[in-house]
């Protein structure tokens, strides 16, 4: 049941320019979504309804929005959602950073503009590397790169 939910949900299409995966953020965390609620609801042994969807947007949307952002940066799968001039972003700017690679890891891990940097004034960077943070936090944006979770909207009573 879980698979063919998965399947039915998330739309991959491949564009017709080239062998790109394009995917939809919604309907791929809608499926993780239902996913969720079905595993949960089988450890408690009743279906726990949209309370269990609400679950998983409250603990999870989040991180799984940044998970498709940074696919997205490194090129693997296109999400519609996102923006297409960030698409592979990460393969032909910054290469010759040395601390881009430590940047992108901390945003896989959560980290915010706040969050890195501090860590890049507790590393005592170079005045040059204080720089180049500070311009890939700019071109990521990764404030703006925020989506709000469509699940909530379809479900009545969202609190």
């Amino acid at each position: 049941m879980i698979m063919t939910c998965e399947r039915s949900s998330v739309r991959a299409m491949t564009d017709t320019s080239s062998t790109q995966i394009r995917m939809s953020i919604h309907d791929h965390g809608a499926a993780e979504a239902l996913r969720h609620k079905w595993i949960e609801s089988e450890k408690a042994g009743r279906d726990l309804g949209e309370g269990a969807i609400r679950q998983w947007i409250k603990k999870h949307w989040n991180v799984f929005l940044r998970e498709r952002w940074v696919e997205h940066l490194e090129g693997r799968i296109f999400w519609v959602e996102l923006d297409r001039g960030d698409f592979g972003l990460l393969q032909h700017e910054f290469l010759d950073s040395k601390v881009r690679d430590e940047i992108v890891r901390r945003i896989k891990s959560g980290g915010e503009n706040l969050d890195i940097l501090c860590w890049s004034h507790e590393r005592k960077l170079s005045r040059e590397e204080l720089w180049e943070v500070l311009n890939i936090l700019e071109r990521l944006d990764i404030n703006s790169r925020r989506l709000e979770c469509r699940l909530a909207s379809s479900l009545s009573n969202v609190g």
